[in-house]
């Protein structure tokens, strides 16, 4: 399974239940990355994917229990251990600024090492760096 997650240069993921930012750019990079994979995510997140172009997004609030080993999951809200568990990849966005967070994830994660990165002009951020971890063997 892979996890999806967009922070800012603390790991911060979202602040009072409520993302910090958003990007036209990163989310077309993830529907492309998915493709013929499930993408899933909460409602609130399907709220962004307003263009999926046939993408197979799958809405729902707790699906931890439905992720089978190929599918993604991009969180925006929830605790990302619990996927963590289960993952055998995962990739961050970094929005590189600061923004206010409640919560916040240590990458990388014990146990995963970083095996690629990636810079490009987001359409709100002038960058994100796009990083991709696998769980170290």
């Amino acid at each position: 399974m892979t996890v999806i997650l967009c922070v800012d240069d603390r790991g911060g993921l979202c602040f009072a239940g409520r993302r910090q930012s958003q990007d036209r750019y990163v989310r077309k990079d993830i529907l492309a990355l998915c493709q013929t994979k499930r993408l899933f995510m909460d409602h609130y997140s399907k709220g962004q994917f307003t263009e999926p172009e046939g993408a197979l997004i799958e809405v729902a609030d707790d699906f931890l229990d439905v992720l089978g080993e190929e599918d993604v999951c991009f969180l925006e809200r929830q605790t990302p251990q619990p996927y963590l568990e289960r993952a055998s990849q995962l990739i961050v966005y970094r929005w590189n600024r600061h923004y206010p967070s409640t919560h916040s994830i240590k990458l990388p994660p014990d146990g995963w090492i970083q095996t690629q990165e990636e810079e490009f002009c987001g359409y709100s951020h002038e960058k994100i760096t796009k990083e991709v971890y696998q769980r170290e063997a």
